[in-house]
């Protein structure tokens, strides 16, 4: 979530945009720094970055943490961790000498610019890596026994012990290629069984072309992966080390500050620019697999976000240039993806996509056509929805806030801007010419933005008094205040729509909301991204984020961590491994004082009754339904800690979950009109053949999903029964 821990930083800290560092002598070093992986070694420039940044964050980061032996302690087991985060390189014996000579000073060495012990053991890791994939060609070579009925693969292993000799490191690398073979024959069976469907009704298709990828065997789809992997160990550069190397530190302190190296660096500041290139998303190796590369944030505007498609999380597992094959990039570092799919305006790219979670089974293609970015293509957008009861119709205002924006740049420099307070400001004088019966604020995926127009957009909706209160590292409050005199562009009944994906300047908003008891909080609790960062933008080589600041609410309870828990709880359909509270060295939950404020509504006294009534409908809602039943089905996965090595299991296995799916989707069809889906392969042809189609679509021209919009239809009908029940008791 780098790009909206930075959205905060920016309003507290400057108040402008961030990637105004001028970067030409850090682009010479990077390109300097670029050498044999045998002979990687730190550039001055680096050694300078990383006494700045280690000085730093022992000085200024908000916890007041000492970078002693006891922090330098941890900064290498968690470097360690983002090297080799399953323990299946290192031995035992290596990690244990790695932290008897480096263990008290891995991190102290770097306030004085010393990264001798991480690049010694980086060179180590490059030497093992080398090794494996020689390894995994070699037994590739080999016949391997796909039904092997009493052998097991460990996939949980964060936690596990490194292993102890040679012998059983090679024994787990055996498993592990015997498991990638069994999932690429399943997924290679599957897709031949769709392209089949495909061929005996074409209308599955629904005009969209969903031809088979490139027609490898899963030998050889591995031979290739291995062999570019092989290639990539040659291309690793110092910036790579360093990047690691201070991550690992920074995350050692909390997960929100980070280090950019100037490649990074640059790429996110055309990504958070006025106009973009290419598809719109943020994209970092996975930081819990590094043979993929995970869609970090997706740009409000860009392609990827209008198709609706493309979803924080996801991995790039393929890329096809229009019209040719899909080309596996599988271990292929970021650079090399990015330049795959940045291209010409008006040109197409089809990316493979993986969820979080899911099997390469489940990958999806979305087709994408490069455009250049305006920022006029995001942004706010209202609308009414209708709800009809006992005869009459009542109309809501829904208001889709995707992010907390503001054009810095623009307003610095005395031009006309945009900004999400503006925007929200129009939306609400519409709905209010329209009166409607109440609004709806949609903060669904949101992931924060600037702290400036948070304030100013509580303001719209409340009469006065204080709207988030922040503390920095030394105890000291500084409260944000409502300026604009007690003036409110809405005063009716108002909800407010969150989830898992709502983060930071989304959650002081939601906060507020509920302590003013000025609406109705719905959905699923919040991220717990409750801190705040400055930029570092003059730094000797690169650029970082660190935490300083921590967000409060006018109540006196931290939004970190915990989140803002809903007045209303509907279906929870994201998996709390992405929120704060799974997040490693996440800030605490604390309090402080209460500011002083004055309620504004009574919302509490109906929450009961208002719980209750919603609870009837949503047992009543097929689309409710379907999305428990998907929750149950992930749920019985998840916590998975071994796969069989026995391909027939894992079919078994494998049908057994798609057919609890496909009955959950047919159920919904049936309940809803339409007709059901045949077979799996029908189902996830039509499922492609849908995504490809919306992907075409213009945002606002596209229909929302039915499991999406119900939750907004379920908003509609509480907001009713609360400015019902307020009339009543008026």
């Amino acid at each position: 979530m780098k790009l909206q821990t930075i959205a905060c930083a920016v309003a507290i800290a400057t108040g402008g945009l961030f990637f105004n560092y001028a970067m030409n002598e850090a682009i010479a070093a990077t390109e300097s720094a670029t050498v044999s992986s045998s002979t990687i070694k730190p550039t001055q420039e680096q050694a300078l970055v990383s006494r700045q940044l280690a000085t730093l964050v022992d000085r200024q980061h908000y916890l007041n943490l000492r970078l002693d032996a006891a922090t330098s302690a941890r900064i290498l087991d968690m470097y360690l961790d983002s090297l080799d985060p399953d323990h299946s390189l290192f031995l035992a014996t290596e990690v244990d000498g790695y932290k008897k000579k480096y263990g008290n000073n891995f991190g102290t060495a770097l306030k004085t610019g010393d990264l001798t012990a991480a690049y010694a053991i980086h060179a180590q890791y490059r030497t093992r890596l080398n090794e494996f994939y020689t390894f995994m060609l070699a037994e590739l070579k080999k016949p391997q026994d796909l039904k092997q009925s009493n052998e097991y693969l460990d996939v949980d292993r964060e936690k596990a012990a490194y292993f102890s000799n040679r012998a059983e490191l090679e024994t787990h690398w055996k498993k592990t290629l015997v498991s990638q073979l069994i999932n690429l024959t399943i997924t290679k069976e599957e897709e031949a069984a769709k392209q089949k469907a495909l061929k005996a009704d074409p209308s599955l298709a629904n005009g969209q072309d969903l031809s088979a990828s490139e027609d490898l065997t899963p030998a050889q789809t591995l031979t290739k992966r291995y062999t570019r992997k092989l290639e990539r160990i040659k291309r690793i550069k110092s910036d790579d080390v360093l990047d690691k190397t201070l991550n690992a530190m920074l995350a050692t302190y909390d997960p929100h500050s980070n280090y950019f190296p100037p490649v990074d660096a640059m790429e996110l500041n055309r990504q958070t620019s006025l106009q973009l290139e290419g598809i719109g998303v943020a994209i970092r190796p996975d930081r819990t697999n590094e043979d993929y590369t995970r869609i970090e944030t997706i740009v409000e505007g860009g392609p990827a976000g209008k198709s609706g498609q493309v979803k924080s999380g996801d991995r790039i597992i393929g890329v096809a240039q229009n019209g040719e094959k899909m080309v596996d990039v599988i271990g292929w570092p970021s650079s090399e993806i990015v330049g795959l799919i940045r291209g010409k305006r008006g040109t197409k790219v089809a990316v493979k996509l993986l969820g979080a979670g899911a099997s390469l089974s489940q990958a999806r293609v979305v087709t994408l056509t490069r455009d250049v970015i305006q920022e006029e293509d995001a942004g706010v957008r209202s609308r009414t929805v209708e709800v009809v009861r006992d005869g009459k119709k009542y109309h809501m205002g829904v208001i889709e806030i995707p992010s907390f924006y503001l054009n810095f740049r623009a307003r610095r420099m005395g031009n006309d801007y945009r900004s999400v307070s503006k925007d929200t400001y129009d939306a609400l004088q519409t709905l209010n010419a329209q009166k409607v019966d109440g609004v709806i604020i949609d903060l669904r995926n949101n992931p924060g933005g600037s702290l400036e127009e948070v304030a100013k957009m509580i303001g719209q909706v409340v009469k006065e008094g204080p709207v988030v209160q922040i503390r920095d590292g030394n105890g000291n409050v500084s409260v944000y205040e409502d300026t604009d005199g007690g003036q409110q562009v809405y005063a009716g009944p108002l909800a407010v729509l969150i989830n898992l994906g709502s983060a930071s300047a989304s959650e002081i908003y939601s906060a507020a909301i509920q302590d003013y008891e000025r609406g109705i909080v719905i959905g699923s609790t919040t991220t717990g991204k409750g801190t705040a960062q400055v930029q570092l933008d003059s730094l000797a080589y690169g650029q970082a984020t660190l935490t300083q600041r921590k967000f409060y609410r006018i109540t006196g309870g931290s939004t970190q961590n915990k989140g803002v828990i809903p007045d209303i709880k509907l279906v929870d359909i994201y998996d709390e491994e992405f929120g704060e509270r799974k997040a490693k060295n996440a800030l605490k939950w604390d309090t402080i004082p209460t500011a002083p404020f004055k309620r504004e509504g009574d919302t509490h006294s109906y929450i009961s009754q208002l719980a209750e009534l919603s609870k009837q409908r949503v047992k009543l809602d097929p689309q409710f339904e379907y999305l428990s039943t998907r929750m149950d089905i992930a749920k019985s996965t998840k916590d998975q800690k071994k796969v069989v090595l026995d391909i027939d299991q894992r079919k078994a296995e494998l049908v057994a979950l798609e057919n609890k799916t496909l009955a959950a989707e047919n159920k919904r069809r049936a309940e809803t009109g339409q007709k059901p889906y045949s077979n799996w392969e029908s189902y996830q042809a039509s499922i492609e053949a849908l995504a490809e189609a919306r992907s075409k679509m213009k945002a606002n021209k596209r229909p929302p999903l039915p499991e999406e919009e119900t939750y907004v239809t379920e908003a509609s009908n509480i907001l009713l029964d609360y400015a019902q029940a307020q009339s009543k008791n008026k």
